[in-house]
């Protein structure tokens, strides 16, 4: 490994997991850059680059953060070689592999090619002319006073189902556990190659998730009865919809890389992380020899 690249959060204090790279990346000629904004906050040794340059110089990428900070640095990541190693500045840092504590050890183990790495999905969701990517999901969500979400779902051209609801959300295997997972979708190994659709508080007769293929062409149809709709992608507006307007959904594998070093399982981070709990039915315990919960 040559380089390091580091992806910071916004707000919250990442100075010691910075210090920790740059002391681990000094004693071995690494260098180690960061988006130049973000790192003068810091007055860090890091090296100053664009957005765009972090992703095509760095043989590693280091999101310093929560589970946001870690989808744009996979997003920096997406048509690059770097993979990405999440490190947890936050509370539920569902996607990191690591603690701030943890971090030498962790970069000592990829310099050493002792990890593995987890392909994450992408779709590119095309809104007229602009195409933009999410690794979590798009959703189309109602805007307050403008009425229902009243969207038709079409599957290679055929349609399929309709919904109407405060959204309807299309996630990847990736953002199974996050605004999916709250409207009552299944949760997903990310090496699933699948797309879920899932109404966000559903009031039509059919209100039960579906599952697609990641080859599947997906179209999302909104509806004469629908109101204006905002589109969020990856939680963030990306633009609105009108009845008569399309959204164009394609999967794309393997679009980012995420380090695993072995630690611990998805299901074990899924059941730890999101507290998922047992039926009082079930004896306590049944799972204490399984691994980590």
């Amino acid at each position: 490994m040559h380089s390091v690249g580091l992806v910071l959060h916004p707000r919250r204090d990442s100075a010691e997991a910075v210090d920790a790279v740059l002391g681990w990346a000094t004693t071995r000629g690494i260098k180690v850059f960061g988006i130049a904004d973000e790192i003068a906050r810091l007055r860090c040794a890091a090296a100053g680059v664009t957005s765009e340059e972090l992703g095509s110089q760095s043989d590693l990428l280091v999101s310093l953060g929560g589970d946001g900070t870690m989808l744009r640095a996979m997003r920096i990541a997406d048509r690059q070689r770097a993979p990405v190693l999440g490190v947890n500045l936050g509370k539920l840092g569902f996607l990191a592999e690591v603690d701030v504590p943890g971090l030498p050890g962790a970069l000592s183990a990829i310099d050493g090619h002792a990890y593995t790495i987890e392909p994450r999905l992408a779709v590119d969701a095309t809104l007229g002319e602009t195409v933009v990517t999410a690794f979590n999901d798009v959703a189309v969500v109602r805007v307050p006073g403008d009425g229902s979400a009243i969207v038709g779902v079409r599957v290679d051209r055929q349609p399929f189902v309709s919904y109407a609801a405060d959204a309807v959300v299309v996630a990847t295997p990736t953002g199974s556990t996050a605004y999916s997972f709250s409207a009552g979708g299944p949760i997903v190994s990310p090496e699933v190659e699948a797309l879920l659709v899932t109404p966000a508080a559903p009031h039509s007769a059919y209100n039960r998730g579906v599952v697609l293929s990641a080859t599947d062409d997906v179209t999302l149809d909104i509806l004469p009865a629908s109101g204006r709709l905002a589109v969020e992608v990856d939680g963030r507006i990306a633009g609105y919809v009108s009845p008569g307007d399309h959204i164009g959904l394609r999967s794309r594998p393997g679009a980012a890389r995420v380090v695993r070093l072995g630690q611990t399982t998805f299901y074990a981070r899924a059941r730890r992380k999101l507290r998922l709990t047992d039926s009082p039915e079930i004896l306590p315990g049944w799972a204490g020899t399984t691994g980590e919960i």
